[in-house]
Formats: structure tokens, C-alpha cells, sequence
């Protein structure tokens, strides 16, 4: 079970990585990773910054992803993910212009 978690752990790190530099894939996986509970905790609203910031790179799939989820969030919940999704998008561009 250690491995799994191990593995899990570092696929993540590995799109997380990718993500930062604006991978639409590794952004989309990131989304349906967080809203299937693969890997990590299940979280929607961190589902929804990731399917979120996916589709402003150009990923469809991330949008009806997106769409989906958007259905089982309040408002608020999606206003969070928003935020953060803003949040993160400040953050790497800071840390490419470093």
C-alpha cells in the first residue's frame, strides 16, 4: 500500500510540475484527479481550479469537466475554486518572470 501512496504521490508531483508551465493535460489531470478522489482526497473545488485552468489553456474536455462538477458546487464553492485558480495563475507567472 506504501508504493501505491508513493506512486500516487510522485504522478502527482509530476503534473504539478507540468501544470506550472501551462500543460492543458497535466492541468486537466490534476481536475480529474481531485474529482475522483484518484490518488488524492476527493475535492471538488480543487477539481474545478484545476478543470478551471485547463480549459483557459484550451482543453475542451477540462470545460464539460468543469461544467459537470459546477453542478454539485454552490456558488460560493465555485467562487473559492475561482479565487484559487486566480491565485495560482499569479503565482507561476511571478515564478516564470523570476
Amino acid at each position: 500500500m506504501g508504493t501505491s501512496l508513493g506512486n500516487a504521490a510522485f504522478m502527482m508531483e509530476g503534473r504539478l510540475a507540468l501544470a506550472a508551465d501551462g500543460d492543458a493535460e497535466a492541468l486537466y489531470q490534476l481536475g480529474v484527479a481531485y474529482s475522483t478522489g484518484s490518488g488524492v482526497d476527493m475535492d471538488l473545488i480543487e477539481a474545478h481550479k484545476w478543470f478551471n485552468l485547463a480549459a483557459l489553456n484550451g482543453s475542451l474536455l477540462a470545460q464539460q469537466s468543469r461544467a459537470e462538477i459546477s453542478g454539485e458546487m454552490t456558488a460560493r464553492e465555485i467562487a473559492e475554486a475561482q479565487r484559487q485558480a486566480r491565485s495560482w495563475l499569479s503565482g507561476t507567472t511571478a515564478r516564470r518572470a523570476a
